[in-house]
């Protein structure tokens, strides 16, 4: 099964490199590839395309402005250099967001979940991992119908609740519709550990470890044999850091 793309973007170099990255997928057809979003309406006026790999800023009118004029959306995955614009973007129900430089590894992680979702897989709602390891120190998660913002260094540790998340932060406790798995892969890995099938933890939020447990303020939370190990070597880890 293949699936039609089309690019967005008025950097010459970013379409190029866009347009490579697409050639390389067996699977991705590219309709065109488009300098403004004013020619992208007109494509999509006459031609139906799976996915839409869109620059935020441009010149006429912004990315974001497109999608909110679209009566008809692919699914789109935002392409830009400015962090900053995550929020509004999964606000109007992107389902990637790609920090510049993108590199052909991320490209498929997001070709992979963009392509699951067509299937009628569910994505969590968070911006990517890459943006916040450039500097954003907090992940949205979803709260019934909103995004709720979640600094990371309030988070204390996470735990699996069959098909929801629980996040205990500093300040209050959010649940979430998604997996431990999902919201794993975005959390920054120096940051966090899994100890058990159902605990994340943040490691500046223990205050001691035991074999087979960590405590974190009044809470011990067990450390199971499956992650023993792993969870020793991250702490020694730190320790060499520190």
């Amino acid at each position: 099964m293949t699936y039609s793309c089309l690019i967005v973007d008025d950097e010459p170099m970013a379409r190029k490199l866009m347009e490579q990255y697409v050639a390389k997928v067996p699977y991705l057809q590219l309709v065109q590839s488009c300098a403004s979003p004013l020619l992208a309406i007109e494509v999509l006026q006459q031609h139906a395309v799976d996915i839409l790999f869109l620059d935020i800023n441009m010149p006429e009118i912004t990315g974001l402005t497109l999608l909110k004029i679209l009566r008809k959306k692919p699914l789109v995955v935002l392409t830009t250099a400015y962090s900053e614009y995550a929020l509004e973007g999964y606000e109007l129900d992107v389902a990637d967001y790609l920090l510049k430089p993108i590199t052909f590894e991320r490209f498929l992680k997001s070709v992979e979940k963009v392509t699951a979702r067509l299937h009628g897989v569910s994505v969590p709602a968070v911006p990517p991992a890459e943006a916040r390891e450039e500097g954003l120190p907090y992940v949205f998660v979803k709260d019934g119908t909103k995004l709720v913002k979640v600094m990371m260094n309030d988070i204390l540790y996470i735990e699996g609740l069959k098909d929801y998340v629980g996040i205990t932060t500093k300040s209050k406790k959010i649940v979430t519709l998604q997996t431990m798995k999902a919201l794993e892969a975005e959390l920054p890995e120096h940051r966090f550990i899994r100890i058990h099938n159902s605990y994340i933890v943040a490691y500046d939020a223990i205050a001691a470890i035991e074999r087979d447990k960590v405590q974190i303020g009044d809470v011990f939370l067990p450390v199971s044999e499956s992650y023993r190990r792993a969870f020793k070597e991250f702490v020694e880890k730190h320790q060499v850091r520190g």
